[in-house]
């Protein structure tokens, strides 16, 4: 075995801890990571499914299907005429604001610094660091 670091390797380890306790998280609220994660992009402004695909880190093929199902749960509604060729956002309804809304303190204490055994400071650190390796790895896509 070599002695060379394997930071990639070590975050996809702590990815599936972080993944595995953030399930239970969203226990709470019956929502999935990811299903936060549409929620949260949709808060901020409406987006089309291919940009919310690519916000959200899901694949245009999955992006559908996760979408419709949360359009049957009444989380988030489609604007606009849609169908093929035809350009229609997605937002947030007043049942998808309110279990956000339910979710972030539970969202907020687990990614509190000492939470997470960091600092402040290396907590802003760590969020530079990620933000920086996943634009790397996405900008060829």
């Amino acid at each position: 075995m070599s002695d060379d670091a394997l930071p990639v390797w070590n975050l996809m380890r702590t990815a599936h801890v972080v993944g595995l306790r953030f399930a239970q998280v969203f226990a709470t609220t019956d929502l999935t990571p990811t299903q936060f994660g549409v929620l949260h992009a949709l808060a901020e402004r409406e987006l089309t499914q291919a940009k919310l695909a690519r916000v959200v880190l899901v694949r245009p093929q999955s992006i559908g299907v996760l979408v419709a199902d949360m359009v049957d749960r009444g989380l988030v509604e489609r604007h606009g005429p849609g169908g093929r060729g035809r350009r229609a956002t997605l937002g947030l309804t007043t049942d998808g604001r309110e279990t956000l809304d339910r979710a972030w303190p539970a969202v907020r204490e687990f990614n509190a610094p000492s939470a997470l055994g960091l600092t402040a400071a290396q907590a802003a650190m760590l969020e530079e660091i990620l933000d920086r390796v996943r634009e790397t790895l996405t900008s060829g896509d």
